[in-house]
C-alpha cells in the first residue's frame, strides 16, 4: 500500500465544500481534526451550499470546531433549497465560479461523484468542473440509500479523533438528534471497517475516493 503525506512539505490551502450542514463533518471531520492538529492547514474555506436558521449556525459552528487552531479560515453558507439542486444549477455553478477567486488550494474535499443523493452528485460534478489541475478527495456520507463503496483512499485516525468526532457531531448538530441514523455506532462502526481495511495502527480511518492523483 502506497503511503503519502498531505502536508509535510508546507501546510496545505484547502477548500472544503458541502451540499448540507453535517455532511462535510460527518464525511471528513476526523481528517480536519487530525490535520488542524497536526498543524497541517494553512487556509481553510468552508462552503456549505444549503442551510439556513438553526441549520445555518450549525454549520458556521461546525466549520469553527472542526478547524481548531486554524486561524485563516473563511466560511459561507448558502440556502439553496435541500434536495432540488439540479433545478437551481445556474445559481449553484456561480458559486463555484466565485471559489476560483481563493487561493489556489492544495486540497478540495467535495461529496462523492457516485453518491445517490441528487445534491451530493451535483456538488461533486461541479467541483470537477472548477478544479481541473487539484486534488479532489471525495467523503463518504452512509445513509438509507446504501450507496458506499469501497474507498481508495485511507486517512489514519487514532481512536482519540474519532471519539472527539462522534462527541463533536452531537454537540454541534442537536437538529439530527433525534435521527435513529444519527448515533456512535454509525459514526465509529464505519470508522473501525476503513480502519480494518487500510490496517490502521489504532484501527480506525476515514475513507475517500480519488479519481486522479499524479506522482
Amino acid at each position: 500500500m502506497l503511503r503519502l503525506n498531505l502536508g509535510a512539505d508546507r501546510p496545505l490551502r484547502i477548500i472544503a465544500i458541502a451540499a448540507h450542514a453535517d455532511d462535510l463533518e460527518i464525511g471528513a471531520g476526523g481528517t480536519l481534526l487530525r490535520l488542524a492538529a497536526e498543524g497541517r492547514i494553512a487556509t481553510a474555506h468552508w462552503l456549505v451550499l444549503s442551510a439556513d436558521g438553526p441549520r445555518a449556525a450549525e454549520a458556521r459552528d461546525g466549520a469553527r470546531r472542526f478547524l481548531p487552531d486554524v486561524e485563516n479560515v473563511t466560511i459561507g453558507i448558502a440556502d439553496h433549497r435541500d434536495g432540488y439542486f439540479p433545478s437551481e444549477f445556474a445559481a449553484i455553478k456561480d458559486r463555484f465560479e466565485a471559489l476560483k477567486a481563493q487561493p489556489d488550494p492544495d486540497l478540495v474535499l467535495v461529496p462523492r461523484r457516485a453518491d445517490l443523493h441528487q445534491d451530493h452528485r451535483l456538488v461533486a460534478d461541479l467541483a470537477w468542473n472548477t478544479f481541473r489541475d487539484h486534488l479532489i478527495l471525495e467523503y463518504e456520507i452512509p445513509k438509507w440509500d446504501a450507496d458506499l463503496t469501497p474507498p481508495n483512499v485511507y486517512v489514519e485516525l487514532s481512536a482519540d479523533v474519532i471519539r472527539r468526532k462522534a462527541a463533536l457531531l452531537h454537540e454541534v448538530f442537536a437538529t439530527q438528534g433525534g435521527r435513529d441514523w444519527f448515533s456512535d455506532e454509525t459514526f465509529l462502526g464505519l470508522a473501525r471497517i476503513r480502519g480494518l481495511e487500510c490496517r490502521a495502527a489504532d484501527g480506525y480511518a476515514e475513507g475517500f475516493h480519488a479519481r486522479k492523483l499524479v506522482w
